[in-house]
């Protein structure tokens, strides 16, 4: 196995008993893969009652084979049922603007449109802790999630930069908007103010599309206006964080020139 496999599957629980006192103590669970019965057959009391428990918790539930649970296993006792757990606290969203607030400052938040790799999560957690960020936000649905493998490539900076874990982005952004008096900056390659030509001034989040994708059309909906990296060069796209980090230090610095 190789390391990065093992780092991952060291944040993982298996087994009913160890996963429902997981579920009982309140720990936050990035994701649970529970039996899919074969034939037709009922699901077990003991699933029937965890799975019940992680829809009232809106926990990410992925029902699949025999084979492949004993596949993820690293046990041989999984009895079903695999949970991933956090390797790190969520923050509350509220708490971390409340703080900053409370510092006399205006926030500077990042959010994540559904952004799917580690690596890329690792780096930003660096970026946000080097320049100054407040936070980070992320959906709790169709995301990557603080695993063992983002805590350990963001080399310490998770323990700096808090991350909250929201159930609706969009709904998330507009409390933003309508409670604290928030700007959301939308990032995107037809953005139409470039990126050193941008208002950061105020209480601000910068939304990052997903790797490929981009923002899905409810999140861009929430942006009251889009920046942009002029491309000069032979390829057409920067990796998201290398793009994500031109554009924080950018409105670091002009954050900073309005203070001075």
């Amino acid at each position: 196995m190789r390391q990065g496999e093992e780092e991952f599957k060291s944040s993982y629980i298996e087994g009913r008993n160890s996963i429902t006192e997981a579920l009982n103590a309140g720990h936050e669970i990035n994701k649970i893969w529970i039996l899919q019965p074969a034939d037709g057959k009922k699901l077990d009391p003991d699933l029937v009652k965890i799975l019940k428990e992680c829809k009232e918790r809106r926990i990410v539930t992925v029902r699949v084979s025999r084979t492949a649970l004993d596949k993820m296993s690293t046990t041989g006792n999984h009895q079903g049922v695999i949970a991933q757990v956090a390797s790190h606290e969520y923050a509350d969203l509220e708490d971390i603007v409340t703080k900053v607030e409370e510092e006399g400052r205006a926030p500077l938040l990042l959010a994540l449109d559904e952004l799917k790799d580690s690596y890329n999560l690792a780096s930003l957690l660096r970026i946000s802790d080097a320049a100054g960020v407040d936070g980070i936000i992320i959906p709790k649905h169709r995301s990557i999630a603080l695993n063992s493998i983002v805590s350990k490539l963001s080399a310490g900076a998770v323990e700096y930069v808090p991350v909250a874990r929201v159930t609706n982005l969009s709904q998330s952004l507009r409390d933003l908007k309508d409670k604290h008096g928030f700007w959301v900056c939308g990032t995107d390659m037809e953005g139409a103010v470039p990126y050193d030509k941008a208002d950061y001034s105020g209480p601000l989040v910068i939304v990052v599309g997903s790797e490929g994708e981009g923002m899905r059309k409810n999140i861009r909906q929430c942006c009251d206006f889009m920046v942009s990296i002029p491309m000069t060069g032979h390829v057409n796209s920067l990796n998201a964080a290398v793009a994500t980090g031109i554009i924080v230090y950018e409105a670091v610095k002009y954050r900073k020139n309005k203070q001075a």
